[in-house]
């Protein structure tokens, strides 16, 4: 095998006790796994041996439910801030990137800069910020609005929200601080810069109070698939987590996407779209499909029906048959389209009951979930990849640590053998190991849009 071939990326999405929503049941699970750092700490640290790019943190600020009377039969109640955990297992680790979700909608721009840009000094150089705009009306009721802000409204917001960040995180040139004892110079004042923003969402003068980070600029990644969504992925994101559920899907995404950039002088290479996998692996198919059918087993259906509820933007199935169909009709919701529409499509392409569709949503809330051997699901990875579908995928567990812990016993000496996946990591930073150019510095302007200068 040539040792050139390209290679593909994979990130570890690590949800609690893992992304299957009664994971927390398994006999192998750790049911306080939320709030056990000593967990934390043992699934980061097994996936850096492994050589993954990034761990992953979703998140959200509030307890995102449609149902209340169900939320006690779930694991997803409580967890730790993405950034204060991942700066913890900085300390732990040396090599794997660290991507923590952070909204644009229920934050300030200057205390998401700040804290990124410590995190990237804290880790040597590996933060990620994974970009959202929230979608649950329970996250706009603990921020003093009665309402979620409408779809375009947060995108507008999130766009400028952006420019203003990585205006902050270049308010020092890289080599600003002289820390000259014997002439009393600290830093050269020709070297700070403050970015004096006044837009239609904020007011920011700067400069930003911690040195420019390590890389730069940690890496911006992004999760929307809308098409508002990935015009602003095509100007900001270096990574993009997307759900997609075949080829063909996964190309046009593909395609899509990349051919936004030139509009914005951005190389193609320089953004990796990675779709989220859930896979369950076994040394046989029958031990796959075990795996899966005692996962499935554990499920609650009140849980079931509330998980795609929540999916279909907080719609009230409960007056129709769980073996009838979807509705028709569904109106779209101001929250997740990208996943509403993904949901749907699903529903009607399959024909698929109420019962069918919460099954299939309660293992990967609508990413492509794959059942094997190690070499059945390396081979639709090296599918995909190969053919326009991905540059890497991000791995969801379906119950944690055994479902990393399979993946990487199973499936990664596959991908190795064929060449797909390294054996050690390029750099020393996330941007090094994803293949990114580190930003230059640039001094921020209002009266264009921030981009950065291609390699």
């Amino acid at each position: 095998m040539s040792r050139t071939r390209k290679q593909l990326k994979l990130g570890a999405f690590i949800m609690a006790t893992g992304h299957h929503v009664a994971g927390w049941r398994h006999s192998g699970a750790q049911p306080d796994a939320g709030q056990n750092i000593a967990h934390y700490r043992q699934v980061a640290q097994a996936a850096e041996r492994a050589k993954f790019d990034a761990l992953f943190l979703a998140d959200g600020v509030a307890i995102r439910s449609h149902d209340e009377h169900t939320l006690h039969r779930t694991a997803r109640a409580a967890s730790f801030e993405p950034l204060t955990l991942l700066s913890a297992l900085s300390q732990v680790t040396e090599r794997i990137g660290l991507v923590a979700t952070v909204s644009t909608t229920y934050n300030e721009p200057y205390h998401v800069a700040r804290k990124f840009a410590s995190l990237d000094h804290l880790s040597n150089g590996r933060a990620g910020w994974n970009v959202v705009t929230s979608w649950s009306e329970q996250e706009a009721h603990n921020f003093n609005l009665d309402k979620h802000p409408e779809h375009g409204a947060r995108y507008e917001r999130a766009e400028e929200f952006v420019d203003v960040v990585r205006g902050l995180w270049d308010s020092w040139e890289d080599d600003a601080f002289l820390f000259d004892q014997e002439q009393g110079l600290l830093f050269d004042p020709d070297k700070l810069h403050a970015i004096h923003h006044r837009g239609k969402h904020f007011a920011v003068k700067g400069p930003l109070n911690v040195a420019r980070p390590v890389q730069g600029h940690p890496v911006i990644v992004q999760a929307g698939s809308s098409d508002t969504g990935q015009d602003l992925a095509a100007r900001t994101a270096e990574v993009i987590f997307t759900a997609q559920q075949s080829l063909a899907d996964a190309q046009a995404f593909y395609t899509s996407l990349k051919s936004r950039m030139d509009r914005y002088g951005r190389d193609p290479e320089q953004l990796k779209i990675m779709p989220g996998v859930f896979p369950v692996v076994g040394r046989s198919e029958s031990e796959a499909q075990e795996k899966y059918e005692e996962l499935q087993s554990l499920i609650h259906p009140s849980v079931g029906l509330s998980l795609l509820q929540q999916h279909l933007g907080g719609i009230d199935l409960s007056g129709y048959p769980l073996d009838g169909p979807l509705p028709d009709n569904l109106k779209e919701p101001n929250g997740t389209k990208s996943r509403f529409q993904l949901v749907t499509a699903l529903a009607r392409r399959e024909n698929l009951t109420l019962r069918q569709l919460y099954l299939r949503v309660a293992t990967a809330r609508g990413h492509w979930s794959l059942y094997g051997t190690a070499e059945s699901i390396v081979d639709q990875l090296e599918e995909w990849f190969t053919k326009g579908g991905a540059d890497g995928f991000n791995i969801m567990p379906p119950t944690l640590p055994g479902g990393l812990d399979d993946f990487i016993a199973l499936v990664l000496p596959e991908l190795r053998r064929r060449g797909l996946f390294r054996t050690e990591y390029e750099g020393a930073t996330l941007r090094e190991n994803l293949g990114l150019a580190r930003p230059p510095h640039r001094i921020y302007r209002q009266d264009e849009k921030w981009q950065p200068k291609v390699a």
